[in-house]
């Protein structure tokens, strides 16, 4: 007789059995459905999206311009292989960015599907083009979980425990930290998030590392985040990158900037590089908001540069998908035509300003060390526990290894809104969407107010 089978009851218990373990989760929710700033979970709770799944959906879950544009590509288009043909909504989309480019020399593209393998393509570019093997990253960078990224990323330990041997010819360099900085004694400015005055230390290394570890002539690339994502959202300060700049181009060092998690509005600016003028990345890559939600990811960069490749050696079964760059027009369609700009400026006043009273308030600045970023990318980091450990008001509060940000965070969760921590610091960070309401900004940080002196009380 044949085995009769019986639907699972899709639950978190199901998910736990049979999905890799490897995968860390906020939650035990089932998420069923998102719309705007909002998620709705099978136990029936709405939850105020605060991580917009990492900084993706930019424009909020299931935007109804984005959504239309996916649902009409699917009926006529799904799968245009990169290495058979063009296919238009991928030519619309080179059509759309190229005005947003942060320079004009930015004119060629190839598109794949996640972060990590665009980071991947910008050194195989770099590589390729300057017939140097090396490449100069950042402590505290985040570029990916694959067998390359791995090597690159210098954030937390956790993401290539136990995976190597990794690709070779990486070598690291402190990113300007000014507030951890034992030189500068630096804080930053509560409303912009650059630190201002920065001794500029890690360019004196940058320079060290290419005297005693890796000559000019070996180096292909520096990649930097302009503002460091899983490093705990710290914004480079100004002169940093400029300087970074002068050397590359003093050296023939291709200059790559990762704009996986800054870019597409998520600084108050379409890039967060433009915050830097004049700086011009020779190679930029893009992920995450471009199509708020769809598998897509890029790199950009000069013709020349690009030409130097041979046909054949870039592309991937499902690189630059249609329906995925279908989604990424009607993202650009959407900033242009709702001036999301604009509405990122406005509301991260309101998201600013409420970090930054929590930072001044008698009540809760014992907790708070710092409050940095730029536009809806803005994080708030306590003190270590340790200042509190023979000062705890109650025997019943949480034990003591439980971090600030982490009690903070489930308070958060407990009252309706996701939120993430980040960074091997104590470093909350705020992620909403960039067309968020008032309204809604106000909800969420009467949250995180409310969360964060709840947990002064304890401590």
């Amino acid at each position: 007789l044949a085995l009769q089978h019986h639907p699972p009851s899709m639950s978190a218990s199901f998910g736990a059995r049979h999905i890799a373990k490897g995968i860390g989760r906020l939650t035990e929710h089932v998420l069923t459905s998102g719309k705007g700033s909002y998620l709705y979970t099978k136990e029936g709770k709405k939850l105020l999206d605060f991580t917009t799944g990492i900084g993706v959906t930019n424009l909020g879950h299931c935007h109804p311009r984005v959504t239309a544009a996916a649902q009409a590509q699917v009926g006529k288009l799904v799968h245009g292989q990169v290495n058979i043909a063009y296919h238009e909504p991928g030519l619309q989309l080179i059509d759309r960015l190229l005005p947003v480019m942060p320079h004009p020399s930015l004119d060629t593209f190839f598109f794949w599907n996640s972060g990590a393998e665009a980071v991947e393509a910008s050194i195989k570019l770099a590589r390729q083009a300057t017939g140097r093997p090396n490449v100069i990253v950042m402590q505290g960078g985040f570029h990916g979980r694959t067998m390359g990224t791995m090597a690159m990323t210098r954030s937390k330990t956790i993401y290539s425990e136990g995976f190597g041997p990794f690709m070779s010819g990486v070598f690291s360099v402190p990113f300007p930290d000014c507030h951890h900085c034992p030189i500068s004694g630096c804080s930053s400015s509560p409303r912009y998030g650059f630190h201002e005055g920065c001794c500029m230390e890690p360019v004196r290394q940058l320079e060290l590392l290419l005297k005693q570890q890796t000559a000019p002539h070996d180096t292909a690339a520096i990649i930097i985040e302009p503002v460091l994502g899983e490093g705990g959202y710290l914004p480079a300060p100004k002169g940093y990158l400029e300087k970074v700049s002068e050397i590359c181009k003093r050296e023939g060092i291709l200059l790559i900037l990762d704009e996986v998690q800054s870019g597409f509005g998520r600084t108050g600016k379409y890039f967060a590089v433009e915050h830097y003028k004049p700086v011009v990345p020779d190679i930029m890559v893009m992920a995450k908001g471009i199509a708020n939600g769809f598998p897509l990811s890029g790199i950009v960069s000069r013709k020349e540069l690009m030409d130097k490749q041979k046909p054949g050696s870039m592309g991937g079964t499902y690189a630059g998908n249609a329906v995925a760059c279908a989604a990424a027009v009607a993202v650009a369609d959407a900033f242009k035509e709702e001036r999301i700009l604009e509405n990122v400026e406005r509301q991260s006043r309101i998201l600013v300003d409420t970090l930054t009273d929590l930072k001044r308030s008698s009540a809760t600045s014992h907790l708070v060390s710092d409050v940095r970023g730029l536009g809806l990318m803005q994080a708030i980091e306590f003190h270590p526990l340790v200042k509190f450990a023979s000062s705890s008001k109650s025997s019943s509060s949480p034990s003591l290894t439980t971090p600030i940000g982490s009690r903070i965070q489930k308070k958060c969760i407990d009252k309706g809104m996701l939120v993430l921590t980040t960074s091997i610091y104590d470093v909350m960070r705020f992620i909403p969407p960039l067309n968020i309401s008032e309204e809604e900004m106000k909800e969420g940080c009467k949250i995180i107010k409310e969360s964060v002196e709840e947990v002064a009380k304890e401590l």
